[in-house]
């Protein structure tokens, strides 16, 4: 999983991250395919993705049925009922009820699986996000949701990365002499977590906080920034964010008026 959250980190297209988790995350936790969710999410919107073995059955369901998924019984009362965020299979969430519900009977039609882990991300909670993997035969172990669990913390720091990056994306503009934000990056050697780290030291968070931020300690943080100033040609960071925005790194300041 290190390895695949490690390649998922240096994906320079944030709409690439959680494909690259899904190919290799429902077998580390016992799994056989996965659904995520991410963004603003309710019964009738929200950014879903699956792995590709069952996507093609996801693009058949009518929306009476995925509003059915999207409600996410039995997780969302369970956790919107306090701050726990470990990971829960149904059957331990709802008992008996799991499998003569709605939900259950959809997922068995679909996908002909019987099991649903939860991996909510850390620290989530309005809305709750993150992803659901599912198998079929027994239950999820003990051993699964320990590995879900640890887990967690990678999962988050990828989803952090892809809000970042979709982000930088959006706010750059059109770029420099460099050519677009992406390009620019592309031709100064920042890798896409170096590039990430760069935006929050133009919004002036500090090393502890942007090591909060993205999952990781100061002294990584601290790595990232010297190799940043390295390949920028810059000492300082006031020195460093005047010349991000002056290759298109990084938006300028907007101007009164």
């Amino acid at each position: 999983m290190l390895s695949v959250a490690v390649a998922a980190l240096h994906e320079r297209q944030p709409e690439r991250l959680w494909p690259l988790l899904t190919a290799a995350l429902p077998g580390l936790c016992g799994g056989e395919t996965l659904v995520y969710k991410l963004d603003d999410w309710s019964e009738r919107a929200g950014t879903v993705g699956t792995s590709p073995g069952v996507a093609a059955e996801f693009d058949r369901l009518g929306e009476e049925d995925m509003g059915v998924l999207r409600a996410g019984f039995p997780f969302a009362r369970h956790y919107e009922s306090g701050p726990d965020r470990s990971p829960l299979t149904a059957r331990r969430a709802a008992g008996r009820a799991w499998s003569s519900s709605r939900t259950a009977r959809l997922i068995g039609d679909v996908m002909d699986m019987d099991h649903v882990l939860a991996i909510p991300l850390p620290g989530t909670s309005d809305p709750i996000t993150g992803c659901m993997v599912y198998r079929s035969g027994t239950d999820f172990t003990d051993d699964h949701l320990r590995i879900a669990g640890q887990m967690q913390p990678l999962l988050s720091a990828v989803e952090q990365q892809r809000q970042l990056l979709e982000h930088w994306q959006r706010s750059a503009g059109p770029g420099g002499a460099a050519g677009s934000p992406r390009e620019a990056a592309e031709s100064c050697a920042l890798t896409p977590r170096e590039t990430t780290v760069l935006l929050l030291l133009a919004d002036a968070l500090t090393a502890a906080a942007i090591g909060r931020r993205l999952g990781i300690s100061d002294r990584t943080v601290h790595k990232h920034v010297e190799n940043i100033y390295r390949k920028l040609g810059t000492r300082d960071r006031i020195s460093t964010v005047l010349r991000a925005q002056r290759l298109g790194l990084i938006p300028a300041p907007s101007l009164p008026g």
